[in-house]
């Protein structure tokens, strides 16, 4: 199980419980009073969180002071060990196998971002170079609107291409569709010269390529 950890709540303090195979690396336990003691508290930090009524300043303010966490976010600690526990189950032996399936797809799609970012971030090899905040928050602000860019021409195209299949006859089903991704970047240069022109009222797709055509590989 490597560095994995279980956290465990005994039926008693004074009764420990047999987890079988999984004994070994249960070797923490929830404090579940902390959980019940400061859940009004948690609850109305959930809301607003919900809501995005509430700044990260102040959240962050409310469960960590000078570096140490307040009371109120060792019971988010001790919450979230609870539910960490319950995803580590699931992943062990899983009672629905779609969850696994699940998280695996959804680790597949952050790779792929991971991957187009650090394709279009090639300059600096992925690294951030500036050596002040403001200088990163910069980096990272540009790095994050190319990347969008990309995914919102990809899924334009995407579904032109999709709706031209399926007027054509060709039986596309909304589980192949599903199964489409907008990160890919084969097909995109991403060295040169950009231009950027200011957007037409009504802007134009490209016409779509003819897939039996020869300048597939044309830049």
């Amino acid at each position: 199980m490597g560095g994995t950890q279980f956290w465990r709540a005994d039926p008693s303090p004074g009764l420990l419980a047999d987890y079988g195979p999984l004994g070994a690396v249960a070797r923490g336990r929830v404090n579940l009073d902390r959980v019940r003691t400061h859940w009004p508290d948690m609850l109305r930090v959930a809301g607003p969180l919900v809501t995005s009524k509430v700044r990260a300043y102040d959240l962050i303010r409310m469960i960590s002071r000078d570096g140490n966490p307040t009371p109120l976010g060792q019971a988010f600690t001790e919450y979230g060990r609870v539910d960490k526990t319950l995803h580590l189950l699931a992943m062990v032996d899983p009672v629905d196998e779609t969850y696994r399936r699940r998280v695996t797809r959804q680790l597949n799609v952050q790779e792929s971002r991971h991957r187009l970012a650090r394709k279009i971030f090639h300059g600096q090899r992925g690294e951030l170079r500036q050596a002040y905040r403001e200088g990163q928050e910069d980096q990272l602000g540009a790095l994050g609107l190319v990347l969008n860019a990309v995914v919102l021409w990809n899924t334009r195209y995407i579904d032109a291409a999709v709706r031209a299949l399926r007027a054509a006859g060709q039986p596309v089903t909304d589980n192949d569709v599903a199964r489409l991704s907008p990160l890919g970047h084969e097909h995109i240069n991403l060295l040169g010269r950009y231009a950027f022109p200011r957007p037409v009222a009504q802007p134009v797709l490209r016409a779509l390529r003819d897939p039996s055509a020869d300048d597939l590989a044309s830049p």
